[in-house]
């Protein structure tokens, strides 16, 4: 099952959604930028989505705050303005996989999920296919030198 998790300082806001996908996705929520990184340091997240704007830490800050401790969930933000800058710094800082606009939609936000988790599961095999693939290069000219002694 993907594990998510969303961020979002507006109660109802993680309560629509953990109804909404609780049977499709394993869902964690968060209210806040540094809860959300709790459940991140205790959990193996496939996909974060963050609200934006939030008190403390936006949206971005989060995601450029995490990047290099955990690369590997794919980021998606969520946000009720559309603001162009905000739109490049998260592409840029955040590495954002996608953005979005509020109010959202239910089957849109599941396709975004399961697309990203696609992501981040084409990754991760990318990742174990290279090690086998240098594995197997170190044990190939191992044998070569081995042929060539002999």
């Amino acid at each position: 099952m993907i594990n998510v998790l969303y961020i979002d300082d507006e109660q109802h806001n993680l309560v629509a959604f953990k109804a909404a996908f609780r049977r499709t996705f394993n869902v964690f929520t968060a209210e806040s930028a540094e809860e959300g990184k709790k459940i991140l340091e205790a959990n193996e997240l496939h996909v974060i989505l963050s609200d934006q704007r939030m008190p403390k830490v936006t949206g971005i800050e989060f995601f450029e705050d995490i990047r290099e401790s955990y690369p590997d969930p794919i980021r998606i933000l969520i946000t009720g303005y559309t603001d162009i800058n905000a739109v490049i710094d998260a592409i840029n800082r955040g590495e954002v996989y996608k953005y979005l606009t509020k109010p959202w939609n239910e089957s849109d936000i599941k396709n975004f999920i399961e697309k990203a988790y696609e992501v981040y599961k084409l990754r991760k095999d990318n990742i174990e296919l290279t090690e086998k693939l240098l594995d197997a290069n170190k044990k190939l000219e191992f044998l070569a030198r081995q042929s060539q002694l002999s």
